[in-house]
């Protein structure tokens, strides 16, 4: 049985009227959740499909450098509209 490789994405979470919304802009998937705890068990579950689904199809190595990179980072910055 082949092992399985362990990836780290980025999970981004907020508020949206009553639901919390999840997403991961490594492969720009989104999922929802009526608690921040469970719209990131969601988007867990939908990234894994969408990975496995992405192995399937043959283009997994097309987000290879995002899935792989030691360094990631996050941050909010605000802008004039």
């Amino acid at each position: 049985m082949k092992s399985m490789e362990k990836l780290n994405v980025t999970a981004i979470i907020w508020q949206e009227d009553d639901v919390y919304v999840s997403k991961c802009p490594e492969l720009e998937v989104a999922s929802v959740g009526d608690t921040p705890e469970e719209a990131l068990k969601n988007l867990k579950e939908a990234v894994e499909l969408y990975l496995e689904n992405a192995k399937a199809l043959g283009i997994l190595n097309d987000f290879a450098a995002s899935l792989h990179s030691p360094n990631k980072f996050t941050s909010t910055i605000g802008v004039a509209v």
